[in-house]
C-alpha cells in the first residue's frame, strides 16, 4: 500500500500567492492544494523548490503532515523508462533511462508487488513511469506517468545504439597530421590543466545561496551529463575542446556531499583534456586527464576516476565532447537540455538543503 500522507502530481503552479501571515498555495494536477505551513522553519524554502518546479513543470511528491494537512516533506520525482531492473540482496535495483543512478526498491516494503508491477510493465511496454527516490536512492513511489494535453514529449533516452569507438571519418579527421587539429586537440601542460579545472570549480553553486549558472557538483547523486556537457561549454569558450569519458558499472562512491556518504550510479560522465607528461614530449602527445569537479579537487588520470568509483569491473567509453548523452550518441548543440538538467539538480539540491542542510557533511569521512 502506498503512503497514504503522499501525493504524486506530474507537475504543479502557483494556486495564491503569499499574503500577510500566509505561505502561497500550490495547485496539483488533479485540483487538489498543496498547503505550506507559514510557521514552519522550512517553509520559505519549500515556497522556493515548488516554484522551482512549476516554471520547469517537474513532477513533485510531497508527504503531508495528517494533522495540519500542510506540506512536511519533499522530493523531486523523474520520469523516464525502465531499463533495467536486477534481483538483489535487499529489494529490487532499477535503473531508468533518465537518471545515472541504481535506484533501490525495498523489499521489505508493504508495497513492493505494487510498485515492482508498475516497474515491470514500464521496462515491458517502454511506457514511461514517475519515479521517486529519497536521499539513499531507495525508491519511495513508482507509479504510471499518464500524459495530460499540455505536457510535452517524454524525453526518449532509451539505449537503441551505444558507440564505443568513435567513428573512421572521425579518427581520420583528428590525426595529427592536419594542421587544424594540431591546434584543437593539442596536449596542455599541466598548469594549465589546473587552471582549467579551478575555473570549472569555480562555478559550483553555493549550496546556501543557490543561483544559476552555478553547476551543481554539490549534488553528485545525479545529472552528472548536464555538469559534463555544461563544463564543455565553457571549456570551448577557452578556446580548449574536451573529450568526454564514460563509465558503465555498479559504481559505488564516497562522497561527503550525500548525507549518506555515498552515491550509487549506473554509469558517470565527465570531460577529458589530453595533459603533456613531460615537455620532451610533442605538444601534441600526452595522457588523457579527467576534468570532475564533483569528485576531486585536481585533474587525475582515467584510472584514478575509475578507481573511487568502486567497480574495478567497470568499463570505460571515451567519445567527442559534443556527446551528450552515451544512449544514441545524443547531442545537444544548442544547451537547451543541459540547461534543464542544470535547474532541475540545482533545485534537487535546494531541497535537499531546506531539509537536511548544506553539504558537506560532517557525518562522513
Amino acid at each position: 500500500m502506498a503512503n497514504p500522507n503522499a501525493v504524486v502530481s506530474r507537475f504543479v503552479r502557483m494556486a495564491a500567492p503569499a499574503a500577510a501571515g500566509r505561505a502561497p498555495s500550490f495547485e496539483l494536477d488533479d485540483g487538489r492544494t498543496l498547503r505550506i505551513d507559514p510557521d514552519s522553519p522550512r517553509a520559505e524554502g519549500f515556497t522556493r523548490v515548488l516554484a522551482g518546479l512549476a516554471e520547469l513543470r517537474r513532477p513533485v511528491y510531497a508527504e503531508l503532515d495528517p494533522e495540519t494537512n500542510a506540506v512536511s516533506r519533499l522530493l523531486i520525482p523523474h520520469i523516464g523508462r525502465v531499463i533495467e531492473l536486477r534481483d538483489v540482496e535487499d529489494g529490487l535495483e532499477v535503473q531508468i533511462d533518465n537518471s545515472q543512478g541504481r535506484h533501490l526498491l525495498d523489499r521489505d516494503r508493504p508495497d513492493f508487488a505494487e510498485i515492482e508491477s508498475a516497474l515491470r510493465e514500464s521496462k515491458a511496454r517502454r511506457t514511461p513511469i514517475i519515479l521517486t527516490s529519497d536521499d539513499a536512492q531507495r525508491v519511495e513511489d513508482a507509479r504510471p506517468f499518464r500524459q495530460g494535453p499540455d505536457d510535452g514529449p517524454v524525453p526518449d533516452f532509451l539505449p537503441h545504439r551505444l558507440n564505443r569507438r568513435p567513428k573512421l571519418f572521425e579518427w581520420i579527421f583528428r590525426w595529427p597530421i592536419w594542421p587544424w587539429c594540431w591546434w584543437r586537440y593539442r596536449c596542455i601542460s599541466r598548469t594549465r590543466a589546473q587552471q582549467i579545472f579551478d575555473a570549472m570549480s569555480a562555478t559550483t553553486c553555493n549550496p546556501v545561496a543557490i543561483a544559476p549558472p552555478c553547476i551543481p557538483f554539490m549534488y553528485p547523486d545525479d545529472g552528472c551529463w548536464g555538469r559534463a556537457h555544461e563544463m564543455r561549454r565553457l571549456m570551448n569558450n577557452m578556446g580548449i575542446y574536451p573529450r568526454k569519458i564514460w563509465i558503465f558499472g555498479s559504481l559505488h562512491t564516497p562522497t561527503r556531499n550525500n548525507p549518506n556518504c555515498f552515491v550509487n550510479w549506473a554509469w558517470h560522465v565527465a570531460p577529458t583534456l589530453c595533459v603533456r607528461k613531460g615537455w620532451w614530449f610533442t605538444w601534441w602527445w600526452g595522457q588523457r586527464m579527467v576534468i570532475d569537479p564533483s569528485l576531486f579537487q585536481t585533474p587525475v588520470t582515467e584510472a584514478q576516476w575509475k578507481s573511487v568509483q568502486g567497480d574495478p569491473a567497470a568499463t570505460l567509453m571515451d567519445t567527442d565532447g559534443s556527446i551528450f548523452y552515451w544512449a544514441g550518441n545524443q547531442t545537444d548543440p544548442t544547451y537547451v537540455q543541459t540547461d534543464q538538467v542544470l535547474a532541475t539538480y540545482r533545485l534537487a539540491l535546494q531541497n535537499r538543503v531546506n531539509q537536511i542542510g548544506p553539504p558537506p557533511y560532517a557525518n562522513c569521512p
